[in-house]
Parts: C-alpha cells; structure tokens; sequence
C-alpha cells in the first residue's frame, strides 16, 4: 500500500473523531489550545491504539484466509464508509456537554475509533507495516480533532455531514482500489 493510501485510509478514519471534536467545540464556552490538544491526544491515541489491536488479532488469522483477503478489506471498508455516509444523511444531531472530563473522552474516543479496529484486521490482511501506519493515523487524528475543536467553536456544527460523508466516500473508494487492484483490473 502506498503511502497515499494510508494517508487516505487515515483521513477518512479520522473524520468520525473530527465532527466530533466540531460538535464538542460548539458545546465548549470557550475553546482553549490546550483543550483542543487535549481531544486531539484522546482520540489520537485512541484511532492508533485501535488499528494496533485489529492487526494483531487479524494476524492470528491471515494465513487460513488468504484467498480472501481483498474481500474481506473491501467489506470492512465499505461496512465502515456506508456507516459513515449513513451518518451524515441521519439528520440527527449529537448532543455533546461542555464538560472534557476522564470518562466523557474516553467513551467518546472509544466510540470513535471502532472502525479503525475493523481497519486495522484489514491491515494485516493486506501485510501492511503497522507501526508506521499507527502512527500516522494517530497523528492525523490528533491534528484534525484539536482543529476540530477550534472549527467548533468558531463556525458551528455545519460542515459535521460533510467531513462524515467525505471520510466514508473515500474508504468507499479505497475499498474498491484494494479490491480491483487484487482482481487485475487496475
């Protein structure tokens, strides 16, 4: 995998931490670089921890699936882009507190990073090297979740939709690349 792609991969698994940070933004008073570096460590740390965990689990597991690798990264990525493009057509507006206590972050930087749980068992379909790939997802992360929390707290909750709709249109399309790429077509 290219390091454009992992680049993609990881803007597009940061998105859901992102209009989060934009929505806790908008419930912040007042947004501080010290909080909007706080969520960015939170759900940084989180989005790298995730994929870590689904690559060592998929690990256990590449060899007996081999065959069909390119279709399981293609149903994973595609299960994670519908849910987000879902998301962003939902309509239904996530109420944040203002408060960035333990157990609000956690629960929000857990929530956010399920998917690149599921990106990271694609990981070790595909024998990307994770380390490098982990930390590039972490540090995308921490960086568009602290700007998020400034963006909340100067623009609003308007561009939520579409951070969520671009990051599932382009794991969407990453899934077919993987997919066409290992059936020969491109």
């Amino acid at each position: 995998m290219t390091l454009l792609n992992l680049f993609l991969i990881a803007t597009g698994l940061s998105m859901d931490a992102f209009a989060v940070s934009v929505c806790k933004g908008l419930a912040l008073k007042e947004s501080s670089l010290g909080k909007a570096l706080k969520a960015g460590i939170w759900f940084g740390s989180f989005q790298a921890l995730m994929p870590l965990a689904g690559f060592l689990l998929g690990s256990r597991f590449q060899k007996s699936i081999t065959r069909f690798d390119h279709w399981i990264a293609f149903i994973l990525l595609a299960i994670i882009g519908f849910g987000m493009i879902r998301d962003a057509f939902s309509g239904e507006e996530e109420k944040l507190s203002s408060t960035m206590r333990f157990k609000e972050m956690f629960l929000l930087a857990l929530a956010t990073s399920i998917d690149a749980l599921a990106a990271g068992i694609t990981f070790a379909f595909l024998q990307i090297r994770i380390l490098p790939a982990v930390i590039l997802i972490g540090v995308i992360t921490l960086a568009l979740s602290a700007l998020g929390i400034r963006m909340g707290s100067l623009f609003g909750s308007r561009y939520k939709s579409r951070a969520e709709l671009a990051g599932g249109i382009l794991l969407l399309l990453i899934g077919t690349k993987i997919l066409l790429e290992h059936l020969g077509i491109l």
